[in-house]
């Protein structure tokens, strides 16, 4: 049996499906968990792969430390989405963490992600500096007062109940949400095969941030090529030196794919997603 992804029609990936473990219509969308003998247990929604056990760590590792080690003091992190627990167990990893707000639309994917992905969260979810708030991501941030030092989204693609988390309302809330010197980190596709996200955002984020870019990162089942991953902030900022990564990164403990290399590097754009980068 073979599960095959729709995310575009005109080409796309499929696996071989084993033991199917779960699959129902939650309140918001349909949500499947199966077996892959190469990529262990697979999650998709609507029709298209989230995450794996396999490769998890690539994604997850590269939304959250870039972010992290490029500021200088994060205490306080909000999360979009992120309901498999990946992101949230890589920000607890930063000793500088006080307080986590996570914002997920669907309690289904937190519960089912605990029960059969649970190294994805690897116990997250009962830390207490975690406040598991379930909620549209952006009805809580049009109606948020808080601030915070990074903002990591990690939404489904800006389709069915995640593509609010595209528009400009949204990406207005974020920047009055970050600190001045905050950073923003947004999923934005796989640029060959979706620059209208890349485009899109960047346009999007014209009238509320100094520093717009995106850095790449090769996610195996993220078909298509590198994704490409939103960075923002409403001031100038730069990419530290390997050498302060290095530093910042010894309160880590050994991850399996972020380096001070790696992060640096990542920020190195072909021309094509270059050419996606226009207002």
């Amino acid at each position: 049996m073979r599960y095959q992804e729709t995310l575009y029609p005109e080409w796309g990936q499929n696996f071989q499906q084993g033991q199917t473990l779960f699959e129902a219509a939650t309140d918001h969308q349909q949500l499947v968990i199966f077996e892959n003998p190469r990529f262990g247990r697979v999650m998709a929604l609507d029709g298209v792969i989230q995450t794996t056990e396999a490769d998890e760590f690539v994604y997850h590792e590269m939304m959250v430390h870039v972010p992290m080690n490029t500021h200088p003091d994060p205490r306080n992190v909000l999360i979009i989405g992120g309901g498999d627990g990946g992101i949230l167990r890589e920000v607890l990893k930063h000793p500088s963490v006080e307080s986590v707000t996570q914002v997920e639309i669907d309690r289904a994917v937190v519960d089912m992600c605990i029960e059969y992905f649970p190294k994805h969260s690897d116990g997250a979810f009962n830390d207490p500096r975690l406040d598991l708030v379930i909620d549209d991501g952006a009805r809580f941030i049009a109606s948020n007062q808080a601030q915070f030092d990074v903002i990591i989204t990690d939404s489904t693609d800006p389709i069915g109940p995640g593509e609010v988390l595209f528009e400009s309302d949204f990406y207005q809330g974020c920047a009055r949400a970050l600190t001045d010197i905050g950073i923003l980190i947004t999923q934005n596709g796989v640029p060959f095969m979706q620059g209208d996200e890349v485009t899109n955002t960047y346009r999007r984020w014209q009238s509320s941030f100094q520093t717009r870019t995106f850095y790449l990162t090769p996610v195996p089942t993220y078909a298509g090529g590198a994704m490409a991953m939103g960075f923002a902030s409403k001031s100038t900022l730069t990419i530290p030196s390997v050498l302060d990564l290095t530093e910042r990164s010894r309160v880590l403990p050994r991850l399996r794919y972020y380096t001070p290399e790696i992060h640096h590097g990542a920020f190195g754009l072909p021309q094509y997603v270059q050419d996606l980068m226009v207002d």
